[in-house]
């Protein structure tokens, strides 16, 4: 429970800081402006308190960054302070580590595959069942590696830990921001 304190006291510390930064950049925003500021310097503060540790907090920096407009919004956010080079031995560290993970798997795959092959005296039905279950977690993949950001590009299992870390991730947002607007609530 402790390291959701201490991400949710992250996203609100560079969150406030990002929506302070934005609201000096223009004084008349319209509803929608205001909206996709707001939205937009919560994704940038989500992703800055995971220090770009995760694919999918590299993915919105970089995709936010794309667009002009988004491009000048996001340096103000993460400000003078932003750490590329440290994202990028962490990255390199954990691609090897998940690459010897990922070898692993599929030598126990390989061998699970050789001992199936051996059991083919298994009935049709079975091998209908296997094939519904096998496109249906296929399609599932696809609809998830289109929701999270980045996901168009990972694998199956990193798919997995990356969505597990994105919805915590969604999660303490939605719990800070329903805080502050509770917050806001009470002192009118």
């Amino acid at each position: 429970m402790c390291p959701h304190t201490s991400l949710k006291q992250q996203f609100l510390k560079k969150w406030i800081m990002g929506l302070q930064r934005c609201s000096f950049s223009k004084k008349n925003m319209s509803i929608l402006e205001r909206k996709k500021t707001i939205k937009l310097s919560a994704d940038i503060a989500m992703a800055s308190a995971r220090n770009g540790t995760t694919r999918w907090s590299r993915a919105l920096i970089s995709n936010a960054s794309k667009d002009g407009s988004d491009n000048r919004l996001v340096q103000q956010i993460l400000g003078p302070d932003s750490n590329t080079p440290a994202v990028a031995t962490t990255t390199n560290k954990a691609r090897t580590r998940r690459a010897s993970v990922c070898k692993k798997i599929v030598k126990r795959s390989h061998q699970i595959r050789r001992r199936r092959r051996k059991c083919v005296a298994a009935a049709p039905v079975k091998a209908v069942t296997s094939s519904i279950s096998k496109h249906l977690v296929r399609k599932r993949t696809q609809v998830l590696k289109t929701l999270i950001p980045g996901g168009e590009f990972m694998d199956e299992i990193c798919l997995i830990e990356e969505t597990l870390d994105y919805i915590t991730s969604l999660r303490v947002q939605v719990d800070v921001m329903r805080s502050v607007a509770s917050a806001c609530f009470s002192q009118s």
